[in-house]
């Protein structure tokens, strides 16, 4: 008969050992063991060498088959864990499964802390993403990660490996430059640590388990400490127009880009395409609000005002000279994509942005004729459609008194794919 009320002990290793005491002595009573296959083949020698050796599953995927003999199993049961298996580990699944108060957890020092001991670099300012079960069609948040900074840890997975990242950073046109760590098989005897650009990272074969780190060389530590964890970047937005450096007056007014910003909903961890760039005060918005940004505009002053507007407001993002949608091509897919200007080009840049967004495109035009073809687009891509005409007046001073003044009318189009809020 099974006690379902059995204690299921998660063990962190350091490398190849249970961290703590009590770690092996919960190992030591365990009558079932589970694990991945390295840690279990790491141990198997401690297991074997018991008087009663206790019995073992591997924990891959599917994994309901050994999570159903977890929870049902009559004595006590040790779950292996590289790390802190409350960071990114198996202490969510177990506890969704089995419920935390038949749980008891025995961390190790998270292998994104031993990581950045490794190169002897502070992480309060770091992000922390994960690589796994996204697939390599599903890394966009790690590279938008990567372009935002200028800290990052990245928990890679065998199909996301750290060579297959750096590649993938390396082929963004005007990435922010990067250093790149990579830790492999921490605390274990034969880690290692390699770093690199991300070019040669990208030659590289590492084992896994490991960790990829990547910080911007030039403020590889933080000037100030941060109080919270991710830091904030952005107490407003929608910044007024001088607080960009811009050309003739060609900038997304302040109004429409609030609009923008809304529809689009940049955030840590989003991948965000500003088209038309121009001085980039929407993807620099967005970057202060955590977003990774692309930003591609045809014109070369455009793109460096786009980087000398970033620098200004102290965040990062890949600027680079294009032509869209040629340019459009080669880049990891968004989550949203801003349109602020296509010219003759704009039927087709609508039609990439539509059929590339996880999430949302956002189209501003100036010409009343290019509002329906433009929703009829973004429709016949199936997304859902909504548009509005922003008529804003300021209210500025005026003899002794004040006056409005009003602003050109724009139109905000948005396209969005459906169920996605």
């Amino acid at each position: 008969m099974s006690d379902s009320r059995a204690t299921v002990h998660v063990v962190g290793l350091a490398g190849d050992h249970p961290a703590t005491p009590e770690a092996a002595a919960a190992l030591q009573r365990a009558t079932l063991v589970a694990g991945g296959i390295g840690p279990l083949a790491a141990l198997r020698p401690l297991l074997e060498a018991r008087p009663e050796p206790p019995a073992t599953i591997a924990l891959t995927a599917p994994l309901d088959p050994a999570l159903e003999r977890i929870a049902t199993h009559a004595g006590p049961v040790a779950v292996l864990a590289s790390g802190d298996p409350g960071w990114f580990g198996i202490v969510r699944t177990l506890a969704r499964r089995i419920g935390a108060e038949r749980i008891v957890v025995h961390p190790a020092p998270s292998s994104v802390a031993r990581a950045w001991s490794r190169v002897a670099l502070p992480w309060d300012d770091a992000r922390v993403v994960s690589a796994h079960a996204r697939g390599r069609e599903g890394v966009s948040s790690v590279l938008a990660a990567l372009i935002a900074g200028p800290k990052v840890a990245v928990l890679t997975a065998p199909d996301c490996d750290p060579a297959f990242l750096a590649c993938a950073y390396a082929r963004i046109p005007g990435a922010p430059e990067r250093r790149l760590a990579v830790c492999e098989r921490l605390d274990s005897p034969d880690q290692r640590v390699t770093i690199g650009a991300p070019e040669e990272i990208a030659e590289g074969r590492f084992a896994d388990p490991n960790v990829l780190l990547a910080w911007a060389p030039d403020r590889p530590v933080a000037a100030l400490r941060t109080a919270i964890q991710p830091a904030r970047t952005a107490h407003s937005w929608a910044l007024p127009e001088a607080s960009f450096a811009h050309r003739d007056g060609m900038i997304t007014k302040r109004e429409v880009r609030a609009a923008a910003l809304a529809h689009l909903g940049p955030g840590p961890g989003d991948l965000i395409w500003d088209v038309g760039a121009g001085s980039g005060s929407v993807g620099v918005e967005c970057a202060r609000l955590g977003a990774g940004v692309i930003a591609v505009d045809h014109d070369e002053q455009g793109v460096t005002l786009a980087r000398r507007n970033a620098a200004d407001h102290g965040v990062e993002l890949a600027a680079f000279q294009g032509r869209a949608p040629e340019a459009l091509a080669a880049l990891p897919d968004p989550d949203a994509v801003f349109v602020g200007g296509g010219g003759d080009e704009l039927d087709v840049i609508v039609d990439v942005a539509a059929a590339r967004a996880q999430r949302a495109v956002v189209v501003t035009l100036a010409t009343v004729e290019r509002i329906g073809p433009t929703l009829d687009r973004l429709a016949a891509a199936g997304l859902e459609t909504d548009g509005t005409l922003l008529q804003a007046s300021r209210i500025r001073p005026f003899v002794g008194s004040h006056r409005l003044q009003p602003t050109n009318p724009t139109a905000v189009l948005v396209g969005r794919r459906g169920g996605v809020r």
